[in-house]
């Protein structure tokens, strides 16, 4: 088992390589939607990881309350500031999040049911690893997404 230092690294670099693109992209291209059937805007993917990280780990492995509405994260627009001032925080409190994970232990609350009979809702420690999947996978659309916007 890695340890939480470790687990971070990993999601640190996803998130800061979403940071990265967005800073490439400027406020006008990353609230822009790609011509493609059913893109998202960079805004919206990162803010879709944002709610990843506080439900999968805030919510399900922490306990902490959250509030959660799935399909306004892909319709959130504003300023690449103000959202990477929102991934910052979000880093922070994924460290939180981690650092009190008992990785075998069950998740805090039921998992979705299309999740309930995976290893994703049955342990924190995977539900942890889900969440730098989520991260990973998002980081490569948004890459592409920047490509395909031409940033």
């Amino acid at each position: 088992m890695i340890t939480t230092d470790e687990y971070l690294y990993f999601t640190d670099r996803a998130l800061d390589g979403m940071v990265a693109v967005l800073g490439e992209l400027g406020d006008d291209l990353a609230n822009r939607r790609p011509e493609l059937p059913g893109a998202n805007t960079p805004y919206g993917i990162v803010t879709h990881c944002i709610g990843v990280i506080d439900h999968w780990a805030g919510r399900l492995v922490a306990g902490r309350p959250t509030e959660r509405d799935r399909d306004a994260e892909f319709r959130a627009t504003g300023t690449v500031a103000d959202l990477v001032e929102r991934v910052e925080r979000a880093k922070k409190r994924l460290r939180e999040y981690a650092e009190v994970a008992d990785p075998r232990s069950p998740l805090r609350e039921e998992a979705a049911p299309h999740y309930r009979d995976t290893p994703i809702g049955r342990t924190q420690g995977a539900a942890l690893q889900h969440v730098y999947e989520e991260l990973a996978q998002h980081l490569g659309q948004l890459e592409l997404t920047r490509d395909v916007l031409g940033g």
